[in-house]
């Protein structure tokens, strides 16, 4: 189950709202989304939960580059939406590394049985998208620090993360309206 919400910073505190990711195949479409819903140039939040799996964080501040943290890129990358966010910068790859790496998770489920064989084979899932996608936070974890989330208390959020985020930043009750 996923859930993503936009929180836009307004003079009058934080406006959330319900964004919905089908149309959005690209991190470029995501900040156009974001962008879209704030009136001028604030600071706009797009939470991202895949529940008990992984949370991202992108943040956009104008027209400057989006800002992004995944908490597990392994488990993102499973993911249409966590796809979205683990751009090859993001991952420190160069532009074009991703395409066979990510293409090899997908594959038909029997990945789990082929353990031994994954060493000795670089075009499954093993050995090589390994290395490419890491298991674990990625990205600038000091994106929240300003708002009040410091990198060590973003890094150390799980299962509730996109609810203890909108609290740590005065939004819950407006995150709650779209939840």
């Amino acid at each position: 189950m996923y859930f993503a919400a936009l929180l836009a910073r307004t003079e009058d505190g934080w406006e959330a709202s319900d964004t919905e990711l089908d149309d959005v195949e690209t991190l470029s479409d995501l900040a156009d989304l974001a962008r879209e819903a704030s009136a001028e140039d604030d600071t706009v939040l797009v939470l991202i939960e895949q529940e008990d799996a992984w949370f991202g964080v992108v943040r956009i501040d104008g027209e400057e580059d989006p800002r992004i943290y995944v908490s597990d890129a392994a488990a993102a990358a499973r993911s249409s939406y966590g796809e979205i966010l683990l751009t090859d910068e993001l991952l420190g790859r160069e532009p074009g590394d991703d395409d066979p790496d990510l293409d090899a998770l997908d594959l038909d489920g029997t990945e789990d049985g082929e353990d031994d064989e994954d060493e000795d084979d670089d075009t499954t899932s093993g050995g090589g998208s390994a290395e490419a996608v890491p298991h674990g936070p990625v990205g600038d974890a000091t994106v929240l620090d300003d708002l009040g989330v410091s990198e060590k208390e973003l890094k150390s959020l799980s299962e509730d993360a996109v609810n203890e985020i909108a609290e740590a930043l005065g939004a819950s009750e407006v995150l709650e309206t779209v939840r």
